[in-house]
């Protein structure tokens, strides 16, 4: 049996650790011990200074008993904010909340609670499994800068099957897709000119920006697709012709082909509407999509482990980013797992201290199978 209560306590004592983005030194110091008191190889990675954060990566590894290809666990060890200041308040009915003017850190606290139980289980039981990579990456909540950082060369990720724990719900379910995302800006420069006295000498970058940004229509493009207008600023005072106008947004799509055609549309409508303005259109690749078959091994490993615990298995996909859509790109195959987080990213934030409990109940399942 898991122990819930030590569960709790864990959870409650790694919440109130600040660990903002770049910001991780020391929920990297207290994972690296916890993860040597259960016996794993650890080894930070030199990402710190590539990103300019207070910690790198953590990669720990643990031989097991069953001859089979390792699996991975993967999450991360950063927060959104408001992120400082944070404490678990755990109520009657198992439920764990936040103090209510911060988030909670579930995510991806919760992940990191859930690995390190499932692992202590099978150490105290004595129950044969398989070898576990554990990677906690820092910076993922910013497009996963630590996880691009990572280094791969010194530190290989050993195994090509990967259970990412980072998605929110009950646990039971897992995303076997998840988008490409892709940043965009427009940069529109006019003429400056007195908005008063010579108006018709000036070319107004707002304008011309809010043609464009009229034309487009954010939201839903087909099922598997998103458009945002996100950001837009310009303009230096009420009696001045604005000179310039930046607008930004993202595309996130299931195609990645699609999320590019969408990409040149949006640019098209920059530049037909334009006008005397000048324009730079530029754009960030964020996240590559990825789609996972549901007869791959790591799918029907996670169906046949849900099926033992009783849970739903309820295979899904996400628009949301993660760490596994970067080391998808260097031949991995994995899927993102709920957690039990739910909320996240705001100030009503919120775990299960059952869910906690199904997750480590998981993860053990995901290591003990042969298969």
């Amino acid at each position: 049996m898991i122990n819930r209560d030590r569960m709790i306590k864990e959870f409650s004592e790694l919440v109130p650790i600040d660990s903002p983005s770049y910001g991780e030194r020391e929920m990297t110091d207290v994972l690296i011990r916890k993860l040597k008191e259960l016996g794993f190889e650890v080894r930070e990675d030199g990402a710190a200074a590539k990103i300019g954060g207070s910690a790198g990566n953590i990669y720990a590894y643990l031989p097991g008993d069953i001859d089979a290809e390792p699996i991975l666990l993967l999450g991360h060890t950063d927060t959104v904010g408001p992120a400082r200041g944070k404490r678990a308040v755990v109520h009657a009915d198992g439920r764990i909340t936040s103090a209510g003017d911060t988030v909670l850190g579930g995510d991806d606290l919760c992940a990191v609670v859930e690995f390190l139980e499932g692992v202590r289980h099978l150490r105290e039981e004595k129950l044969a499994h398989r070898p576990v990579v554990v990677i906690l990456m820092a910076a993922e909540e910013v497009f996963g800068r630590g996880a691009k950082a990572y280094d791969y060369d010194a530190l290989p990720l050993k195994s090509g099957q990967v259970y990412c724990f980072d998605l929110a719900g009950p646990v039971g379910s897992a995303a076997l897709r998840a988008p490409t995302m892709i940043g965009w800006k427009a940069a529109l420069k006019g003429r400056a000119a007195h908005a008063g006295f010579a108006p018709e000498t000036g070319i107004n970058a707002i304008t011309a920006a809010a043609a464009a940004v009229a034309k487009l229509v954010p939201g839903w493009v087909g099922d598997d697709t998103t458009m945002n207008v996100g950001t837009v600023s310009g303009g230096s005072a009420n009696n001045v012709v604005a000179e310039t106008c930046v607008v930004t947004g993202e595309v996130r799509s299931l195609d990645h082909a699609k999320a590019y055609r969408i990409i040149d549309d949006i640019r098209r409508t920059f530049e037909e509407n334009a006008g005397a303005a000048e324009l730079e259109f530029a754009v960030e690749e964020y996240l590559v999509a990825y789609d996972v078959p549901e007869d791959h091994p790591v799918v029907r490993r996670f169906k046949r482990a849900c099926e033992k615990l009783g849970l739903s298995g309820e295979l899904t996909y996400t628009l949301g980013g993660s760490d596994n859509n970067i080391i998808a790109l260097r031949g991995t195959t994995g899927i993102v797992v709920s957690c039990g987080m739910q909320r996240v990213h705001s100030t009503a934030e919120y775990t299960e201290a059952d869910d906690l409990v199904k997750g480590a109940e998981l993860v053990a399942e995901l290591l003990r199978d042969p298969e």
